[in-house]
C-alpha cells in the first residue's frame, strides 16, 4: 500500500449537502486525482486530504465548503493532530511502502516528521499533474 496526501485548495464545489472531501476540492491537481482513482476504491483508499480546516481526511469524509487558510499558527495546531491519525492508520493498516505528498510547503510541514522512513516524494506544486502522475505511473497506478 502507498499513501497520496493533497492538499486542500482555496476553490471548492458549491454545494448545501455534505460531498465526499474527494469530491469537494476543485482546485491544484484534486480534479485529476478525482479523475485517476476515484471510481477505484482500492487506491481511492490510499488518498488523505489534508485540509487547514478538518486536518488529515479521508477521501470519502462527507465535508461541506469552508473558508479558512492555513496559517503556521493553524499548521501548529494540525502537526499533533496529524501525527495521530497517521499513527492510528499505520497501526491498522500497516506503514504504507511509499509516499507522495502534493502540497505547498506549510502543508508539508504539517505532515513531514510523521512520514520519516517511508521512501518520499514532495511536490511543492499541486497544479503541476504531469509530476503527480508520473510518480503514480511508477507506482502502476493506472
Amino acid at each position: 500500500m502507498n499513501l497520496v496526501i493533497v492538499g486542500c485548495s482555496r476553490r471548492k464545489r458549491d454545494t448545501a449537502v455534505p460531498v465526499p472531501a474527494l469530491d469537494l476540492y476543485e482546485g491544484g491537481c484534486v480534479p485529476s486525482l478525482r479523475r485517476r482513482v476515484g471510481q477505484l476504491p482500492g487506491l481511492r483508499r490510499q488518498v488523505r486530504i489534508l485540509s487547514a480546516e478538518h486536518g488529515l481526511v479521508d477521501p470519502d469524509r462527507p465535508l461541506l465548503p469552508y473558508d479558512r487558510v492555513l496559517t503556521h499558527v493553524r499548521a501548529v495546531e494540525l502537526r499533533s493532530l496529524t501525527a495521530a491519525v497517521l499513527a492510528r492508520e499505520f497501526e491498522l493498516s500497516g506503514t504504507p511502502a511509499k509516499a507522495l505528498v502534493i502540497a505547498e510547503p506549510l502543508y508539508q510541514s504539517v505532515v513531514r516528521d510523521h512520514l520519516l522512513g517511508i521512501p518520499l516524494h514532495v511536490l511543492d506544486d499541486p497544479r503541476d499533474w504531469a509530476s503527480v502522475s508520473a510518480v503514480l505511473d511508477s507506482w502502476g497506478w493506472p
